[in-house]
C-alpha cells in the first residue's frame, strides 16, 4: 500500500458520530488524570536498577563531579555510553538548582515532569489538528447533528491521550529517570511537528527539527531510526509546503546541536564517543532468533489496548491514506515497525516509537465502531482492571497477614527476608484509588454516556487504579528487590571507618551497582592500581580470591537478600 498519492477520498467516510457523542470532556480532570499517572510511582521510593538507577547516577555526576560528566554522561570515573548526554544535561541542572531543596533523588526525577508533558501535549494537540482537518470529518447527517470539525477533534484528542495513558507498556519507563522518557518525548513532538506541518509550515518544520535533535541527543540512533524512516512515508516533498521548512529550519534545527556535541565529545573525550558508537552498532543488524522471539512476546501485551483499535482503524479508513490524518500517524506507525527490523534484539525502549502514532490511529478507530462493538471493549475493560484490582488487593492482604498459606509462601520466596509492613498511608491511597474505580463504573453502568471517549476512560481508569494500587500497597517489596540502599549504606560506613580517607577501587563491579552506590551514599570508584580499599562484586557460591601475591584483609561482606547471585566484599590491600 502506498500512503502517498491524491489525498481526495475513494470511498465515504467510515466515521459516523453525532454532536452528543462528541461532547467535552472536562479538562480539569483530564490534567487530573495525568497529574496522578504521573506523579504516583515517581517519587517517595528509592531508585531501581538498571536503568533508572544508572540515568540518575549520571545526573548526580554531572551536578557533584562536573567537567567531562557535563559533556559526556558518566557514572562517577566510569564511561556510561548507553545513553545520549540530554538527559543527564536537563537532570543535572535540576539537581544543581533544586537538589539543595528537595534531595539529589527528587530533583533527579522532577525533569520526568516535563518529558510527560512534552508527550501528553504533543499527542493531544497533534491528533486535535489532525481530527479537524476536512477529509477526517464523519458523514454529514441529511438533517444535520454532526459533530463541528472543532468538537470532532477535540474528542479524538481526548480519546488519543486517554488511550496513550492506557498503554500497558508506557507506565513503567515513564516513571524511570531513563533516557527513555526524553526519547519518548523527542518522538512525540515529531509527530506534532507533522501535523502542524501543513497549516504552519515554519512552525512544524522548526518543531520537527528540535524533534530530530532530541531524539538524538536521547538516545542516539536508535531513536532517531523510526523519524528518518517516517519521513518518505509521510511527506508529499513539495517545495512550498513541505521541502524548503525542512531545508531551511529543520535540518539546521536538527542537525546544529547534535554535531556541536558529537564534535565537542570527540575533541575533549573521544574515548566515550567511541564506546557510544560501537553500543550503537551493537543494537543495529539483522534481529537474533532470541530477539525475534522476545519482540514476538512483547508487542502485543506491550501495545495493548492500541494495537487491535490501531488495525481496525487502518481496514476502515482503508480508502483514505493520501489523507493527512491518515498518513501521518499510519506512516509513522509503520516506520517504527520497519525500524524494530534493524535493531538485533529490540527491547522494550525500541516499542515506544509506536505509541504515539498509535495512539492517534486508536482514536480514529473509535468513531468508525458500531455500537454493540464499543460497548464490547468497555466491557472488556471493567472485567480485566476489575480482575486485576483485585488480584493486587488479595495478593497484598495475603502477604500481611500469611493466609492463604501456600499463595503467601510463593509470595515471601519472591523477597527472602522480607516482611511487608502495614502503611496507614499507602493503604488509604489504594482505598481512594478504589472508590474512583467504583465511581467511574457507576458512572458508566448508571448513566449510559453517549461519549465516544467512554471506552477510553474506562481502560486509562482500570490502568490508573492497576498502577495506583501496586505503587502504593506493594512500594515497600519492589524497594526491597530492586533497591541497593543497605548495601550502599553498609558499605560507606566501613569506608569511613578507614584511616587517611583512602581511595576505593573495584573489581567486576557492575554498572548498575556502580550508579547505586554513587547515588545512596556518594562512593566514586577510581581506577588508580594502587588503592588500599578494594571493593568486589562476585557470588557467594563461588567466592574469588583478591588478586595479589600477598592475601588482602576481609573488612567487610554483604549482599541484597533479594539477590542470589550478586555478593560483595571489601578488602584492604597490605
Amino acid at each position: 500500500m502506498s500512503v502517498l498519492g491524491n489525498p481526495a477520498p475513494v470511498r465515504a467516510t467510515p466515521a459516523r458520530l453525532i454532536a452528543s457523542a462528541a461532547v467535552r470532556l472536562p479538562r480539569r480532570l483530564l490534567l487530573a488524570i495525568c497529574l496522578i499517572y504521573i506523579t504516583f510511582g515517581l517519587f517517595l521510593r528509592d531508585p531501581w536498577k538498571t536503568e533508572d538507577v544508572i540515568g540518575l547516577a549520571q545526573m548526580w555526576s554531572a551536578a557533584h563531579l562536573g567537567g567531562l560528566a557535563w559533556l559526556t554522561p558518566m557514572v562517577g570515573d566510569t564511561l556510561s555510553a548507553i545513553n545520549g548526554p540530554l538527559t543527564a544535561w536537563v537532570g543535572g541542572l535540576s539537581l544543581l538548582w533544586l537538589g539543595p531543596l528537595t534531595g539529589d533523588i527528587i530533583a533527579g526525577r522532577l525533569p520526568n515532569l516535563l518529558w510527560f508533558s512534552l508527550s501528553s501535549a504533543a499527542v493531544w494537540y497533534g491528533t486535535y489538528l489532525l481530527g479537524r482537518r476536512p477529509d477526517a470529518q464523519p458523514l454529514a447527517l441529511p438533517f444535520g447533528g454532526q459533530p463541528s470539525p472543532r468538537d470532532y477533534g477535540r474528542m479524538l484528542a481526548d480519546a488519543a491521550l486517554l488511550l496513550w495513558l492506557a498503554t500497558l507498556g508506557l507506565a513503567w519507563p515513564s516513571h524511570e529517570t531513563s533516557a527513555v522518557p526524553a526519547a519518548l518525548a523527542s518522538q512525540a513532538v515529531a509527530f506534532y511537528g507533522l501535523a502542524r506541518l501543513r497549516d504552519q509550515p515554519a512552525f512544524g518544520a522548526a518543531t520537527l527539527g528540535l524533534a530530530f535533535a532530541g531524539a538524538y541527543l536521547s538516545r542516539g540512533l536508535p531513536a532517531v531510526l523510526p523519524l528518518v524512516l517516517a519521513l518518505p512515508l509521510v511527506l508529499r516533498w513539495r517545495w512550498h509546503e513541505e521541502l524548503r521548512p525542512l531545508l531551511c529550519l529543520a535540518l539546521p534545527l536538527a542537525l546544529l546541536p547534535c554535531a556541536t556535541w558529537w564534535l565537542a565529545a570527540r575533541t575533549w573525550h573521544p574515548e566515550w564517543l567511541l564506546t557510544w558508537q560501537y553500543w550503537q552498532q551493537a543494537q543495529l543488524g539483522l534481529p537474533t532468533a532470541a530477539g525475534a522471539l522476545s519482540l514476538l512476546r512483547n508487542l502485543p501485551w506491550f501495545l495493548w489496548p492500541l494495537w487491535p483499535l490501531a488495525l481496525i482503524a487502518a481496514w476502515r479508513w482503508r480508502g483514505w491514506y493520501g489523507a493527512s490524518h491518515m498518513r501521518i500517524p499510519l506512516g509513522m506507525a509503520v516506520a517504527a515497525l520497519i525500524s524494530l527490523l534493524f535493531f538485533r534484539r529490540p527491547d522494550e525502549a525500541d516499542l515506544l516509537a509506536l505509541v504515539a502514532p498509535g495512539a492517534a490511529l486508536a482514536a480514529l478507530a473509535l468513531p468508525t465502531l458500531r455500537r454493540g462493538q464499543v460497548n464490547a471493549l468497555d466491557w472488556f475493560a471493567v472485567m480485566a482492571f476489575s480482575v486485576a484490582g483485585v488480584l493486587v488487593w488479595f495478593g497484598w492482604m495475603t502477604a500481611l497477614t500469611g493466609w492463604p498459606t501456600q499463595i503467601a509462601n510463593n509470595i515471601a520466596r519472591q523477597t527472602p527476608g522480607f516482611q511487608l509492613p502495614f502503611s496507614t498511608f499507602a493503604f488509604v491511597m489504594a482505598a481512594a484509588a478504589t472508590a474512583a474505580w467504583f465511581a467511574l463504573l457507576h458512572w458508566r453502568l448508571r448513566t449510559h454516556p453517549s461519549a465516544l471517549w467512554r471506552g477510553t476512560m474506562l481502560s486509562a481508569g482500570g490502568v490508573l487504579l492497576t498502577w495506583v494500587l501496586l505503587v502504593t500497597l506493594w512500594l515497600p517489596s519492589i524497594d526491597y528487590a530492586r533497591s541497593y540502599r543497605p548495601v550502599a549504606n553498609g558499605l560507606a560506613q566501613i569506608v569511613a571507618r578507614q584511616p587517611d580517607a583512602p581511595c576505593l577501587d573495584s573489581i567486576g563491579l557492575g554498572l548498575a551497582q556502580r550508579a547505586s552506590f554513587a547515588v545512596f551514599e556518594g562512593l566514586v570508584f577510581d581506577r588508580e592500581a594502587d588503592c588500599s580499599l578494594v571493593l568486589q562484586q562476585t557470588t557467594q557460591s563461588q567466592p574469588e580470591p583478591l588478586p595479589g601475591a600477598t592475601p588482602a584483609i576481609l573488612l567487610w561482606q554483604s549482599s541484597r537478600p533479594a539477590d542470589r547471585h550478586e555478593f560483595f566484599r571489601l578488602y584492604r590491600r597490605p
